[in-house]
């Protein structure tokens, strides 16, 4: 017995030109769901960018220091 060829259909996506809304989903709820990222994940929000203030401030006082020892 030969397999007998089976005739395949398209699908054709199309947007109505009277109601197209691209990804509607996606600013849906935007405020609640950056709240809870961030109440899910607060941890790890906090230990990346604790050293990222930690040293941008330490940089900062440091020219500050090394401008104000310059000045005399």
């Amino acid at each position: 017995m030969g397999k007998a060829p089976v005739r395949m259909k398209a699908v054709v996506y199309s947007l109505s030109p009277f109601q197209q809304q691209i990804m509607p989903g996606l600013w849906k709820d935007l405020p609640t769901k950056i709240h809870h990222k961030i109440s899910e994940n607060w941890i790890s929000a906090t230990l990346l960018l604790a050293p990222l203030v930690g040293v941008h401030t330490y940089v900062q006082n440091y020219q500050e220091k090394e401008k104000l020892e310059h000045r005399y």
